[in-house]
């Protein structure tokens, strides 16, 4: 696909992260919004799956460590056609699969439940340690907020990952840089993120904007070159990227807009079409 293919698609998972946060009247835009173009580029570009065979076993896996931007999961997902967008509207209802956070149970093509922060790049990192004890060849990713990144477990998942020379392990950092209370200065703040990952022996590539096909791209295609190690790809984004208010604003970290911020959001998409 074009970049510009993937810009169209990313903006359509957009419209349906607000659509489905709105209808569910709870959720977690703000973060959803900010890894839309990160989603898109896995689901779409960078990713060997099949919606019509969501457990192929060669299949690559993702694992949303950041459990709680899964409307943003789940809109790649369905605009990928795992399942129809219609459900969408169910997010968070009582007796749909998608619930608040993801669960490989209910959901067709979810390889992990998460939602406990810390805990899916652990999960990933096993899964890509079974690539390597089974020689098969599936590449693994996993998707991390960079508050998340403040919990001690993750960087006990990454000392293995670097020690068990995990080349077949893409990490990526959402690094929007606001967490619910505030910045990451503000509560909590882990930089240099790429030091640290180097200091576990990962390769880090740094994106200046990672809510840039071009730029995603390149990080991808480099990713897949790299050897005897594992990858960190630390994304610069804008939390709320694509709304207007939602934009560099925590308060819309975990916040449903009324039927008049519906609306807004809504026209501020459309003109990005």
């Amino acid at each position: 696909m074009t970049n510009q293919e993937l810009r169209k698609i990313a903006n359509e998972v957009r419209k349906d992260i607000v659509t489905a946060v709105h209808s569910a009247k709870s959720g977690h835009p703000g973060g959803s919004l900010s890894a839309a173009d990160i989603f898109t580029y896995l689901y779409f570009e960078e990713m060997n799956i099949d919606p019509k065979n969501p457990k192929d076993p060669n299949r690559d896996r993702f694992v949303l460590s950041k459990g709680h931007t899964a409307p943003g999961y789940y809109s790649a997902m369905a605009e990928r056609g795992y399942f129809p967008k219609e459900d969408l509207l169910g997010l968070r209802h009582v007796g749909c699969h998608l619930q608040g956070h993801p669960n490989m149970n209910d959901t067709p093509g979810v390889d992990m439940s998460s939602g406990s922060l810390g805990q899916g790049i652990s999960a990933a990192v096993g899964m890509a340690l079974a690539a390597k004890v089974q020689k098969k060849d599936y590449r693994v990713y996993t998707l991390l907020g960079d508050g998340e990144i403040e919990e001690g477990q993750v960087w006990e998942a990454a000392m293995f990952a670097g020690n068990r020379h995990l080349d077949n392990l893409v990490v990526i950092v959402d690094n929007n840089n606001l967490q619910i209370d505030g910045t990451l200065e503000e509560v909590n703040s882990p930089y240099p993120i790429d030091k640290k990952f180097e200091a576990f022996k990962f390769h880090v590539i740094n994106l200046a904007d990672g809510n840039d096909m071009e730029q995603l791209r390149a990080a991808f295609d480099e990713a897949r070159t790299v050897k005897g190690m594992p990858v960190a790809i630390v994304a610069k984004t804008v939390k709320g990227k694509g709304v207007s208010f939602m934009e560099n604003n925590a308060g819309w970290h975990g916040k449903a807009p009324n039927d008049e911020e519906f609306a807004i959001a809504m026209a501020d998409l459309e003109k990005e079409a």
